[in-house]
């Protein structure tokens, strides 16, 4: 869809975007088909979207994978986008009839009008089979990606288009300015495959940044058991709560000295470390060693 059509089709309708939805439409063919391609798509493939807007990533998804469930939050967009897939293809569910079907079988496209975190959040699902593909809102993408990449129900693929500064977050090591709670909580699950910028330009409206669409696989062997998930949580969010200050003295909060003093001598962190220093895997160690001792 290129960018005249888009302006067309807005004016046409009467639909005036809204910034606090994050609606910057990705209207470039070439980043279109380059995201598609890093899917690496087959007729196999289920995949999610969230946020089609009016629908051109949409439409290369269907031309190149087995199912789409595009989950649209604009009442005005889902009425447009159920008269461009028209033919018998789309339909418009309810959040609790999204994931079936009369027959047992999803459509190719499923419309589904529905806040997304929301739905995420109260409608729990297994995700391990399918792929997100998405050019997600900027308004909420960092909690979606959280919600969504979580656990054995994770995408096993993620190729999003994200705000610049998300991206680099996500893709941020030990050390790094961009290095904190999003990045241990996506990366606890997921590993960098690829990743590459979108200028701003690629984007109507103009936002006042640039994008990156980033590439991530959930890891085959998990890091740590399920079971021990919520005391990286708790760690890593009481860690990062003031990262200017010492790790073991926010620790203190929800573990006993002697316990933190223990483990921290085990993996050999220096007392007054602070949680930008650590690597992924030492937060993973330091889960389970407070997770077992408690």
């Amino acid at each position: 869809m290129k960018l005249s059509e888009m302006r067309e089709l807005l004016t046409s309708r009467g639909i005036r975007l809204t910034k606090s939805l994050g609606q910057n439409f990705l209207h470039d063919g070439n980043q279109l088909r380059r995201i598609v391609e890093a899917a690496a798509l087959s007729k196999a493939d289920q995949v999610l979207e969230i946020g089609p807007g009016l629908g051109p990533l949409t439409e290369l998804l269907l031309e190149n994978a087995g199912e789409v469930l595009a989950i649209e939050k604009d009442a005005r967009l889902v009425e447009f986008l159920r008269d461009r897939f028209n033919a018998g293809r789309a339909s418009s569910l309810s959040p609790s009839k999204a994931m079936s079907s009369e027959t047992g079988k999803m459509p190719v496209l499923h419309l589904l009008h529905a806040d997304a975190l929301e739905f995420l959040r109260c409608e729990p699902h297994d995700w391990s089979d399918w792929k997100l593909v998405a050019n997600l809102p900027y308004s909420v993408a960092s909690p979606i990606l959280v919600e969504l990449a979580s656990g054995p129900r994770a995408p096993k693929k993620i190729v999003a288009t994200l705000q610049l500064e998300v991206a680099q977050r996500l893709m941020a090591k030990a050390g790094d300015k961009n290095y904190g709670v999003l990045t241990l909580l996506v990366q606890l699950d997921f590993e960098l495959c690829d990743s590459f910028r979108i200028p701003k330009s690629c984007f109507f409206p103009e936002p006042d940044v640039d994008s990156a669409c980033v590439v991530l696989d959930r890891r085959i062997t998990p890091l740590l058991p399920e079971n021990q998930r919520e005391a990286f949580v708790k760690i890593v969010k009481r860690a990062f709560s003031q990262r200017r200050k010492m790790m073991l003295k926010l620790l203190r909060e929800d573990w006993p000295v002697k316990q933190l003093e223990w483990a921290f001598a085990e993996l050999k962190i220096p007392i007054p470390e602070r949680a930008e220093n650590l690597g992924l895997e030492q937060f993973a160690t330091l889960a389970k060693m407070l997770a077992c001792r408690r």
